[in-house]
C-alpha cells in the first residue's frame, strides 16, 4: 500500500518516459483520473484510457508524447508539492506561476481539480498539488 498514491503516479510517470516507453499503465482513482484529464487537455500526453483489470480495480492506460524531431519527453519536470505530511495551500491572491507561466501548477479546490490557470480564472485558492513543466 502506498502512502501517497499522487507521488506514486507522477514517479511512474517520470519512470516510464526515463526508460523510454511509448505507454505507462498506472493503477487508478477518482483524482488520478482527473490530473489526466488535465494532462492531455494542456498537451503533456497524447491520450489515455481508464478500465478495470481481471481483478475489477481500475487502471489508467497513458501514451505518453515526445517531442517528434528530438525525440524528447514533452513533459520536462514533474514535482510533487503537498505530501501527506505537509500540505501546502494558496490562495487566489499567492498563486504560484511555474517557469513563468510555461508550465502548469495542479491544484484541488472546492470547485474540483484545476490548473492555477482556471483556478485563477475560477477565483479559487486550494491546495496544490504538482508543478508540471
Amino acid at each position: 500500500m502506498h502512502t501517497d498514491p499522487i507521488a506514486d503516479y507522477l514517479t511512474r510517470i517520470r519512470n516510464a518516459q526515463a526508460a523510454g516507453h511509448r505507454v505507462v499503465v498506472i493503477p487508478g482513482s477518482k483524482l488520478k483520473e482527473e490530473i489526466t484529464k488535465i494532462l492531455e487537455d494542456q498537451g503533456y500526453i497524447l491520450k489515455y484510457k481508464f478500465y478495470k483489470d481481471e481483478n475489477g480495480r481500475p487502471m489508467i492506460k497513458i501514451a505518453l508524447k515526445y517531442d517528434p524531431v528530438t525525440g524528447e519527453p514533452v513533459i520536462k519536470e514533474l514535482k510533487r508539492v503537498s505530501t501527506p505530511g505537509l500540505r501546502k495551500y494558496t490562495g487566489v491572491k499567492n498563486m504560484p506561476s511555474v517557469k513563468n507561466g510555461l508550465g502548469i501548477a495542479i491544484l484541488t479546490t472546492p470547485k474540483g481539480v484545476m490548473t492555477d490557470k482556471q483556478a485563477r480564472k475560477e477565483n479559487v485558492g486550494g491546495e496544490i498539488l504538482a508543478y508540471i513543466y
